[in-house]
């Protein structure tokens, strides 16, 4: 299985802002949304909380401590490992980590590809 990280990211390197994009680009969307299609999506409970519903024709993977947290639509885990295990297992050839911050970070190790935008603006984030 392929292990990708897909990400959009401003001049300074910020992600987002109080928990959103703070930048509308529907040509990212777009290839994030084709790209990623058919896929499982592995994200933190925040950015999944951010989104407000599960992605549509993707395995929604939501990575938590909480041991208690249930999320429609979504099959919890508890480590990017776990997550990247269900992925695996579920016979995914190509898995996506979407954030936030500190799942990239933790997952890192792992990657084997990044798609990457630039944004061409500088955001506080």
């Amino acid at each position: 299985m392929i292990i990708s990280a897909i990400v959009a990211v401003a001049k300074n390197n910020v992600i987002g802002k109080n928990g959103e994009i703070p930048w509308y680009l529907p040509a990212d969307l777009r290839f994030f949304k084709q790209t990623t299609l058919n896929h499982h999506v592995i994200m933190g409970r925040r950015s999944f909380d951010s989104i407000g519903r599960p992605l549509p024709k993707r395995t929604n993977v939501v990575i938590t401590r909480d041991p208690f947290f249930v999320g429609t639509g979504c099959i919890v885990a508890h480590s990017v490992e776990e997550a990247l295990h269900i992925a695996r297992n579920n016979g995914e050839t190509e898995a996506f980590i979407i954030g936030g911050g500190e799942i990239y970070a933790q997952s890192m190790p792992y990657w084997d590809r990044l798609y990457l935008t630039r944004v061409d603006a500088a955001i506080e984030g």
